[in-house]
């Protein structure tokens, strides 16, 4: 579990100091060709690092993607690939880049929803009370004069956390996988729509050296964060995930202070503070109970540990971690853990 935390908490930082990061390249590209650029630079930036592994005839010890992983993967696509950072970008436009980055919370809050309601993941009242909070911190952001008003940007931003919100529990379905090769897909995939979309609307490429900043923004914000994303997904479950993920405006918020100059202001500062308390509600969780594992076949990257204590084939990798087919028999026991691919239980 405190590898998925290290790996959700890393995610969040990358993708948090591309936030402020996309605000100054708007300045000289267009939002619709940038969101291509940014997911089109993760793809081919992951997809190098798949060919060089390859080269190096470095063997994989994660599961590739199924073909009954494709339309969960496809609905990720759209929805945080093309929506998402097609929308941020609009708003961004229309708005600072450290409220925007706090706003980001909301894709935090809409995962942790989709997850409880729709996939049905274990809720206690201190998650309800920490998704409370950082609500309330992204309500501070729109209070002005007394009244609760929205930027021009807001509704944008919002809505490309409601499409991300959607794609990380789509994704979940799919953590099984290699996660570079899912990042890898969902870049090449929505990168490429983005930009033809951008073509139709007569958009133009920008100079050489911002399109590789762009590339390489996406690369590392994007994809390497996506990647991680996914690994943390496998081990935490969506609305945990999403939980620490929260973190990312945090950083945005920094960044945007040093880089962009945004003001300090009483307002931002309470609205991290109330973002704060939520997110060391989540951190500080401890679940534990009695819970069955019921007997299921598939195919994941593990080690030999207390969950999977399976026999091999003499065509079996040796070596752990490792991947392949295995089947997990029934048992029953207790100790800590969250919602990962092999606590799926009721409660």
């Amino acid at each position: 579990m405190k590898n998925g935390i290290a790996t959700a908490l890393l995610s969040a930082a990358l993708f948090g100091a591309s936030t402020p990061l996309a605000k100054l390249l708007l300045g000289a590209i267009d939002p619709w060709t940038l969101a291509g650029l940014l997911y089109l630079g993760s793809g081919v930036g992951l997809g190098g690092i798949t060919l060089f592994a390859r080269a190096r005839s470095a063997v994989s010890t994660e599961a590739k993607v199924a073909i009954s992983d494709l339309p969960w993967l496809a609905g990720a696509v759209i929805a945080g690939g093309i929506i998402g950072p097609v929308t941020l970008m609009f708003g961004l436009a229309k708005a600072s880049a450290s409220s925007a980055a706090l706003l980001l919370n909301l894709e935090g809050l809409a995962t942790m929803g989709i997850a409880w309601i729709v996939f049905r993941e274990s809720v206690d009242r201190r998650l309800l009370f920490g998704a409370a909070a950082i609500l309330a911190g992204a309500m501070v952001l729109t209070w002005h004069g007394g009244a609760m008003r929205f930027g021009p940007g807001s509704p944008l931003i919002a809505l490309a956390c409601l499409a991300w919100g959607i794609d990380n529990n789509l994704t979940r379905k799919v953590s099984a996988a290699n996660p570079i090769q899912i990042a890898a897909i969902k870049g090449v995939v929505a990168g490429s729509v983005n930009l033809a979309i951008a073509a139709t609307l007569d958009a133009t490429l920008p100079a050489i050296t911002t399109l590789m900043a762009s590339a390489m923004v996406g690369f590392i914000g994007y994809g390497l964060s996506l990647a991680l994303f996914v690994l943390a997904l496998r081990h935490l479950g969506a609305a945990r995930t999403g939980a620490y993920f929260s973190t990312a405006p945090f950083v945005g918020a920094v960044f945007s202070i040093a880089l962009l100059h945004d003001p300090l202001t009483t307002q931002l500062g309470m609205a991290a503070l109330l973002m704060a308390i939520g997110v060391w509600l989540h951190l500080t969780e401890h679940h534990a109970h009695q819970h069955t594992h019921e007997r299921v076949v598939h195919d994941h990257s593990h080690t030999h540990d207390r969950h999977h204590q399976h026999e091999h084939n003499p065509d079996h990798p040796p070596n752990e971690p490792h991947a392949h087919r295995h089947q997990h028999v029934h048992l029953t026991h207790k100790h800590p853990h969250y919602p990962d691919l092999h606590h799926q239980h009721s409660h």
